[in-house]
């Protein structure tokens, strides 16, 4: 097949979006597929022997590691001339408008082409953080109306996929994510990266939290727990628009910022650790606690969005709804060292029965479904008459400027 790839996000940022669909890619063309992908500039003209077309971006302001870029007329010959079979957007928001301009729809598009979208980010719930959440019932109405031009939505976890259905979102299916246990394998573990996160103190308890440092993540949320174990050391394992108010808040305790850490080197910081903290509950999946389990790494995580799916509470992992809680597991851990190892070989086995090679051949069935299935049917939800309307006009409203954008 011929996969025409959409990203907002793609390498040489660092984060679990990036890390699905360069695995996917990965995948994919060792599966024998074609990709095309277009991204945001960041100068790498290829990726795994895929073409990238990197499109003039700019930093947005709220969150300067995010490149936007719009698309571009030029687009349409690129894909015409790769004549692809299916268009897969991952997160929509301005590059990604092109995908649902020239694909979806119950005529398939400008370009007559099925169209995939893929929902990685809760935004709405991500506003909260950022003092906008009073735009969160207007940002389900523009995901409303992007994602039904979709013939599959799909979602990295069950409880996403619950949210989309419940907020009018159709058409939706589950895409879980993967783990490389070969790369996140407890044989990583090194003493050098141990002494190096606890800064010259191998012998303290090692805490260890892996991903974007921004506000979303509730990492401000560890410190009672690190305080409640003078003992034990915390490494921030990661980067992010947050940092400054994070070394500011975590001031005097022992927390070590490493910044980001790739391949190996981060693979032997999980295996290196006691235990994993995942205090974030805006996880569409949460693909750093499936890393660390596959190191053999304890994980204590919010029961929030995704992160239960990967979690058998107290037999893979343990799960926390309140703060009091994850300092008693925590301590618990901490205490017992054979409970740690126990816990940390059952999130081995638990792990390793998900594998990218997996996700994609489940993700590859559902392109042959849109591909093969006729146009699904436009039969809207019975509305008012003046809510019919105003959402026809707003459609009509957007087409009308993606057209001008996109001829």
């Amino acid at each position: 097949m011929r996969i025409a790839l959409f990203t907002e996000t793609f390498i040489p940022k660092v984060d679990g979006i990036v890390t699905t669909l360069c695995q996917t890619v990965r995948q994919l063309r060792e599966l024998g597929h074609e990709v095309l992908i277009f991204a945001p500039e960041g100068g790498f003209a290829e990726f795994e022997q895929c073409r990238i077309v990197g499109m003039k971006s700019s930093s947005f302001p709220l969150y300067p590691e995010l490149r936007l870029a719009l698309p571009r007329a030029s687009m349409r010959q690129v894909l015409m001339d790769f004549r692809p079979d299916v268009l897969h957007v991952a997160e929509p928001a301005l590059l990604g408008i092109a995908g649902l301009y020239y694909g979806g729809g119950i005529h398939g598009g400008a370009l007559h082409v099925p169209l995939v979208i893929s929902y990685h980010t809760d935004l709405p719930k991500y506003l909260h953080y950022y003092h906008l959440g009073f735009l969160e019932p207007h940002v389900w109405k523009i995901l409303r109306l992007r994602h039904n031009r979709a013939s599959v939505n799909l979602c990295t976890s069950t409880k996403m996929l619950d949210e989309l259905r419940a907020h009018g979102i159709e058409r939706v299916a589950l895409w879980p994510g993967g783990v490389d246990a070969d790369l996140f394998n407890p044989s990583r573990r090194c003493p050098e990266m141990r002494t190096r996160l606890t800064q010259g103190h191998p012998e303290s308890p090692l805490l260890l939290y892996v991903g974007r440092l921004s506000a979303e993540k509730d990492i401000e949320s560890l410190r009672p727990v690190l305080q409640a174990f003078p003992q034990a050391r915390l490494a921030l394992v990661g980067d992010g628009p947050h940092r400054k108010a994070l070394e500011s808040h975590f001031a005097g305790l022992p927390v070590v910022f490493s910044g980001f850490l790739r391949g190996e080197e981060l693979a032997r910081a999980f295996a290196s650790s006691d235990i994993f903290l995942m205090p974030s509950r805006t996880e569409t999946l949460g693909l750093v606690v499936l890393e660390a389990m596959s190191s053999g790494l304890p994980v204590v995580a919010a029961r929030a969005g995704g992160i239960p799916d990967m979690i058998e509470d107290r037999v893979s992992g343990y799960l926390f709804d309140t703060e009091n809680e994850a300092i008693a597991i925590t301590g618990e851990l901490l205490d017992s060292r054979e409970k740690r190892c126990d816990l940390g070989r059952t999130a081995r086995e638990h792990a390793s029965l998900t594998s990218w090679r997996a996700a994609t051949i489940d993700l590859v069935e559902q392109y042959k479904r849109v591909c093969e299935a006729k146009p699904f049917s436009d039969n809207p939800v019975e509305t008012s008459e003046p809510r019919r309307r105003t959402s026809k006009a707003l459609k009509r409203t957007t087409m009308f400027v993606i057209r001008k954008l996109l001829p």
